[in-house]
């Protein structure tokens, strides 16, 4: 049953309006003032209040207002039942809100007729928002889908420069778990506490396996050459960071920005930039390279390192201690280092 709210200070005008609004099938509440009326609204939640104007301790007037201030209450119609009718304090009424006016003496056909007016108005309101509601919940399915199917296009197409380089899956599956470590234990040391979130730690697990995706532009070849690469070849071969960073651009192209995407970007195109600036492709160094790049580009290392059968865990920290300063940003080493009994 719809709920209706009835305040009036004189309590014959309340009984009246609790018969009408018995005979059409709604269940009245009373209040005498405006100010019991504005405690009662959130325990009964009424569909619609029908108000005198003239009250003590709140009058009709202060009772609209106050609801129609609230976020949560504002969608409750209003109706004024008044013995002033005035054009002035009719237009002031709806003034503050109010969606419709009634003078008094109520007829009680006129009143049953425009509280099922703004019944209705109002059920079809709320269904309404319910339609927009779902709506927007498909909506969000359907653009949550679509970004999952873009990440599994870079995921095949990663792929498929991991095997044209010889890489096998595991080595990605490393990767991404010893990039989740060491931004785990990054996080909590005091150097870089505010600058790894859980989501960025869970971004940058998903962007890893990305970083050398650009590869599929690069010939086989090339990827593949045991031999010292010739001058041309790794010009060649260092343009995949910024085709790599260019195939994400063109597959999100339009998209609103998030963590996956800015740090797969960051990761994609500067995890071969080096701490002293030596690297490529923009030379960055020191913090002017993402964070998120760093901890892929030293994880890369050790992962490759580590798979080599004739180089042990210590051999590998041994290397990226050589580098620590160099290529490497030495503060991540050291946290590297301490928790290196945890990276696979």
């Amino acid at each position: 049953m719809d709920k209706i709210l009835i305040v009036d200070d004189v309590e014959s005008n309340r009984l009246i309006l609790e018969e009408i609004i018995q005979s059409i099938g709604c269940y009245p509440v009373l209040a005498e003032n405006g100010k019991a009326a504005l405690a009662a609204v959130p325990e009964v939640s009424p569909q619609l209040i029908l108000t005198d104007i003239s009250m003590p301790v709140m009058d009709g007037y202060e009772l609209c207002k106050a609801v129609k201030n609230s976020r949560k209450t504002r969608h409750i119609p209003i109706i004024f039942i008044s013995a002033f009718d005035d054009p002035q304090s009719i237009v002031e009424g709806l003034s503050y809100g109010g969606e419709d006016y009634i003078t008094k003496p109520f007829v009680p056909e006129v009143i049953k007729a425009r509280v099922g007016v703004h019944l209705g108005l109002g059920a079809a309101k709320r269904e309404l928002m319910e339609m927009n509601r779902r709506l927007q919940v498909s909506v969000n399915e359907q653009l949550k889908q679509m970004e999952q199917e873009k990440k599994n296009v870079l995921y095949a197409l990663a792929n498929i420069a991991a095997q044209n380089a010889c890489c096998d899956k595991g080595h990605t599956e490393r990767l991404k778990r010893n990039c989740r470590i060491l931004a785990q234990g990054m996080q909590l040391s005091p150097l870089f506490e505010d600058k790894v979130s859980d989501m960025f730690i869970d971004a940058i697990e998903l962007a890893a396996p990305l970083c050398d995706i650009g590869n599929i532009g690069i010939p086989m070849e090339i990827l593949q050459k045991k031999a010292e690469l010739t001058e041309e070849e790794t010009v060649i071969i260092q343009k995949h960071p910024k085709i790599g960073a260019q195939l994400l651009e063109e597959l999100y192209r339009g998209n609103e920005y998030n963590d996956f995407i800015g740090i797969a970007a960051d990761v994609i195109r500067h995890h071969h930039e080096n701490w002293d600036g030596s690297g490529y492709p923009d030379r960055l160094k020191q913090d002017g390279i993402p964070l998120a790049a760093q901890i892929v580009s030293i994880m890369e290392r050790y992962t490759a390192l580590t798979e080599d059968m004739d180089c042990s865990r210590e051999a590998a920290l041994a290397a990226l201690e050589k580098d620590a300063g160099v290529t490497v940003n030495p503060d991540i080493f050291d946290i590297c280092f301490k928790i290196s009994r945890q990276l696979y």
